[in-house]
């Protein structure tokens, strides 16, 4: 009896005894790559970028966790340090284990590099005896026994249930150990009488350095919310019965809050522990300082347009706080320009693109005489530099030349000055340009930012500055201008340096009277006394007006107006849009919905695009069929998802099941004039009945209680 449900059975396809070629990144990357000819020296390109974006991302890593790290290593060194002393009972009872409790925060993908980094520094600086933990692999105190003394022992550890069967394995039997913290007591005395007793020539660790006789045993419980508390309350138990003959210390790592501990834990434990908590910077702290280093800056030359940034700060605040997911849709955003784009190979340092122009063959240069933004650069030219810009390919490839050095000064123009602006706005109320200096990249990346009424609204508030704080602003800003190397921005420098001389100047040169003007305000006031008709009240209203604007201002306006302009300028100089700039398709991605796609997955769009259309997943012939149509030769449960849609709210079983049998006798070939052509039998039935489990299971339907032979449908629509 044949079928062409997919439950049928499986099948086992040995492999062939010709070895299989194993590929190379580089022909993955190859493989459906658009502009094939020069992919090769693309993948090098992307690959040599890549490895110092995340060889400067580690580094930044480590900046950002080295003060939370060191402060738990003086933790371990002191606590480790005060066994010895004789002051050791007056800082804590002689059943108290050390605990550390790490607040990581809610960004949970990013715990495992933080405590991979502690791991390292603590087997290099105190103690090789670091055991890690998670708590889906501690279900049971056996097993979080078990997996403890195997990471420190380095050995087969057998609990009670798993012994009868080391006994019939004599080498397992030979090299295994009970799980019991008596052994643990006995395999530490045994390690540090060997360290205490080892070569006089040879050079002790630090560790043995630090505590020779008793280096603590760290056990860290990776994600502590997680975990059986009844579990951990009968670990935490056991181990104070052997602080005294063994140097115990924990670290506890929190997602949540430090309350945490005291909700799993009852008093009677948690007093058996002497806590200390330790806070590490916030995940928005993290982002903002690897926004700040890898994406503002000049050093990479990939750069993401605004919709993609939107998209990966998006996923980050609405989904994960996940600084290491972040970085990892930059990689994929990164791969996808290399790979989508030819000329991606000029997308890297200005000495080295400019080489490439000028080994980019025909094929190379009609594609950048089809880019948007080339168009727009040809269209403002002379119509003799027009043809010679679309003719003749020696002449293009000088003026790319030139056009690649401006993209690069632009964006060395760029950073400065937005970081001078978001100093400048960034503790303005209300925040017109956002509190984050990301927020403001957003805006510019979008429009020119000097257009929009919150950069007018920004302005006025900055006039309204007093001049202590004002002349603070513009320190900073002339800080931030220091390092750049651009010939434009020293010159701004010396600028804005000059207007600072004259800002301080003022403090020292009297600020002339200006009686003139306080005479024409009061004098109108003193005539507005007397009594007066209608038409003479409004001669004397106009006459304090004029008098207001023709005020005189005061040196400290003149000039405060005057730094205000030179900021303006400067940034309509050098913060207009990247779309605004001439070769911009080489160093800007620009496929958000494919990062979006990617990163931020819809697995119910995907289930329904697999049942609506099979044959694009099984590679059937039999199954191709016309658009919005299922074949009947299809598996069961992609009939039975299609009748469903068919449905309303409430999907009688026996019309469902009487439909997918008449489906399926016409698969099987039956004639349709013949009596039993739809007859559902047993095998129909049963194939029907796990195909309607699995729509249950996977959530398009559910039993409903209002009429007992109907099912409930969940969803609405198709793919």
């Amino acid at each position: 009896m044949s079928t062409s449900s997919v439950s049928k059975g499986c099948f086992v396809f040995k492999p062939s005894a010709k070895k299989k070629k194993t590929l190379r990144l580089a022909d993955h990357f190859i493989h459906g790559c658009e502009g094939a000819e020069n992919s090769e020296k693309r993948f090098k390109l992307c690959q040599d970028l890549w490895d110092q974006i995340k060889t400067d991302t580690e580094v930044l890593q480590d900046e950002l966790n080295r003060n939370i790290l060191d402060s738990l290593l003086d933790f371990t060194r002191k606590c480790s340090s005060t066994r010895l002393l004789s002051d050791w009972a007056s800082q804590m009872r002689a059943s108290e284990i050390p605990t550390a409790a790490l607040v990581l925060g809610v960004n949970v993908p990013d715990h495992d590099m933080t405590f991979q980094s502690l791991s390292d520094l603590l087997q290099q600086s105190v103690t090789p005896h670091v055991a890690s933990v998670q708590a889906k692999e501690c279900g049971a105190l056996k097993h979080l026994m078990k997996r403890v003394l195997e990471r420190l022992m380095g050995t087969v550890v057998t609990v009670d249930d798993e012994e009868e069967e080391a006994e019939q394995n004599s080498a397992q039997l030979h090299k295994s150990v009970h799980c019991s913290l008596s052994s643990l007591c006995h395999w530490y005395n045994t390690k540090t009488k060997k360290s205490n007793t080892g070569t006089p020539g040879k050079k002790r660790s630090s560790a043995v350095r630090d505590d020779p006789q008793q280096p603590p045993v760290v056990i860290i419980f990776k994600d502590l919310e997680a975990f059986n508390p009844r579990v951990l309350q009968d670990f935490i138990l056991i181990c104070s019965r052997y602080i005294e003959r063994l140097p115990l210390m924990f670290i506890f790592g929190i997602a949540t809050s430090p309350s945490t501990i005291q909700h799993m834990l009852p008093h009677s434990v948690s007093s058996l522990l002497c806590i200390e908590l330790f806070q590490s910077l916030s995940c928005t702290q993290h982002l903002a300082t690897v926004i700040d280093k890898l994406i503002l800056t000049k050093q990479f030359p990939f750069k993401l347009n605004g919709k993609v940034m939107q998209v990966l700060i998006s996923i980050f605040l609405y989904h994960d706080f996940s600084v290491r997911k972040f970085i990892k849709g930059i990689q994929l955003a990164l791969l996808e320009h290399f790979h989508s784009q030819p000329l991606s190979i000029l997308c890297c340092k200005k000495k080295e693109a400019v080489l490439n122009v000028m080994q980019l063959d025909h094929l190379d240069l009609e594609r950048i005489r089809h880019l948007l933004s080339f168009k727009r650069y040809v269209e403002k030219q002379e119509p003799q530099e027009q043809v010679d810009l679309l003719t003749d390919d020696t002449h293009l490839k000088e003026v790319c030349q030139k056009l690649i050095k401006d993209l690069h000064k632009y964006h060395k123009n760029y950073y400065p000055i937005l970081r001078c602006l978001h100093n400048l706005t960034s503790s303005l109320p209300r925040y017109p340009l956002g509190k984050q200096i990301r927020e403001l990249h957003l805006i510019c990346l979008e429009k020119n930012v000097w257009e929009s009424e919150d950069y007018q609204s920004a302005m006025k508030l900055l006039k309204m500055l007093a001049k202590d704080e004002l002349i603070a602003l513009l320190q900073r800003c002339a800080d931030i201008l220091k390092p750049a190397k651009s010939k434009k921005i020293k010159s701004a420098l010396v600028q804005l340096e000059d207007m600072l001389t004259k800002f301080k100047q003022l403090d020292t040169v009297a600020a002339e009277p200006p009686p003139t003007v306080e005479h024409s305000i009061t004098s109108p006031l003193k005539n507005l006394q007397k009594k007066t008709d209608l038409a003479q009240l409004q001669k004397t209203l106009l006459e304090m007006n004029e008098s207001r604007r023709s005020k005189k201002l005061s040196p400290f306006e003149v000039l405060r107006n005057e730094a205000l302009e030179f900021i303006d300028s400067l940034v309509k100089s050098h913060l207009s849009p990247p779309e605004s700039q001439i070769l911009n398709e080489v160093c800007y991605y620009t496929s958000s919905a494919t990062v979006r796609r990617h990163l931020n997955a819809t697995p119910r769009t995907s289930i329904q695009a697999a049942l609506n259309s099979p044959f694009y997943y099984l590679q059937n012939d039999r199954l191709k069929a016309e658009d919005g149509t299922v074949s009947n030769a299809a598996p069961d449960i992609c009939i039975v998802y299609k009748l469903h849609l068919e449905c309303g709210r409430l999907i009688n079983l026996y019309d469902w099941l009487e439909a997918y049998a008449t489906v399926v006798s016409a698969a099987e070939g039956n004639d349709p004039d013949s009596p039993d052509f739809g007859k559902v039998d047993e095998v129909k039935h049963a194939r029907f009945i796990r195909a309607v489990s699995e729509l249950e299971f996977l959530g398009f339907i559910k039993s409903t209680k209002q009429k007992t032979d109907h099912v409930a449908r969940l969803t609405w629509g198709g793919c």
